[in-house]
């Protein structure tokens, strides 16, 4: 019997690639324990890795390449949103594609499933609870210049009134990585805006560089930090010292208490021993595109029928993040708000 293709787009260059070493780990555990569970569609699973940090023409050509010679029966893994409308093109209608990165929101296209967490849910209640907690009613935006951060700012721009709350001010910075001196010139911006919030929207590197630049200036001891994108291997690129007043939101973290999320850090461990890339919230939403993609693809009978259609809603399954159910083509869950404890979150409250 053919092997099941999971095709994986994974960073393992540029700012993304903090995430790399650990997505690549849980996607190992995955497939072993999906070809332990009688793969997909009785099948057996395998991994064909992606470089989704590769130039965005080099990796249309590859994974163009694959998909004519029919190699991939599914396509997975946590990457941006610049990779998601750069690929979608070549895979629409030809396998299913599940998205599990926390993005923007308002995806529609057919055959493609959003697993990740949107602004609506994930950052609006965030913001309110620290309007609430901590009095920060004036936020500045820092993001990486491309989709996912202008997205996020632009659907929560008209709804931060209604907390009492508004935007200091919004910088986007070069995808690839701002310069020491563009970083300077936008700490200079959040100083003088007076914001008492910054909303980080920077992947991997890139946040570990800015929140290193915040802590030196000493903007870490009065203004608080939200991200989404932020985990445990970025909170060891930044020390421990620059992670003061940095709150994170999501649907999981390493630490948290919870009965699903204990058993897929200590099935991790099991896995690849105590030395292992941590595992953070990237790592996490690896793992559950690969779940959801085999539950879609059960659910729909075969592979064919996965890539085209629009709305599996209702459709729903158990991971690390506890039950997760479908609304047309994406997952809803439970989400948390994290407060960094030097490198590892301490979960405070469901959102």
């Amino acid at each position: 019997m053919s092997d099941f293709v999971v095709g994986v787009l994974l960073h393992f260059q540029g700012p993304g690639g903090i995430y790399g070493p650990s997505c690549q780990a849980v996607t190992e555990l995955a497939v072993a324990e999906l070809n332990a569970t009688g793969g997909i569609l009785g099948r057996p699973v395998r991994a064909e890795l992606l470089d989704a940090g590769q130039p965005l023409p080099q990796l249309r050509r590859r994974l163009g390449a694959a998909l004519d010679a029919g190699r991939l029966d599914g396509l997975t893994g946590w990457h941006t949103s610049a990779v998601r409308h750069a690929v979608v093109p070549l895979v629409q209608r030809r396998v299913p594609y599940v998205y599990p990165a926390a993005y923007e929101g308002a995806e529609t296209r057919p055959g493609l499933y959003v697993t990740g967490e949107v602004p609506s849910a994930q950052l609006f209640p965030a913001i309110g609870r620290l309007r609430a907690d901590v009095g920060a009613r004036r936020w500045f935006v820092v993001g990486d210049d491309y989709a996912w951060p202008r997205g996020t700012y632009a659907a929560l721009a008209p709804q931060l009134a209604e907390l009492g709350a508004g935007f200091a001010g919004v910088r986007f910075l070069p995808e690839q990585g701002a310069s020491a001196a563009q970083l300077a010139a936008t700490l200079d911006e959040i100083e003088r805006s007076g914001a008492e919030g910054v909303l980080l929207l920077m992947v991997g590197q890139n946040g570990v560089r800015f929140n290193r630049m915040f802590a030196r200036r000493g903007l870490h001891e009065r203004v608080v930090r939200l991200s989404t994108l932020m985990e445990e291997n970025m909170l060891m690129g930044s020390g421990a010292a620059a992670t003061a007043n940095l709150y994170s939101a999501g649907g999981w973290f390493r630490s948290l208490a919870t009965g699903e999320a204990l058993d897929l850090v200590g099935r991790y461990t099991a896995h690849h021993g105590l030395h292992a890339p941590a595992v953070g919230a990237a790592a996490e939403a690896c793992y559950e595109g690969i779940l959801a993609l085999r539950s879609i693809v059960e659910h729909a009978g075969s592979a064919a029928v996965a890539a085209t259609d629009r709305s599996v809603d209702g459709l729903a399954y158990e991971g690390p993040r506890g039950l997760v159910r479908f609304h047309g083509n994406h997952a809803e869950q439970r989400l948390y708000l994290a407060r960094a404890d030097g490198y590892d979150f301490e979960p405070l409250t469901a959102l």
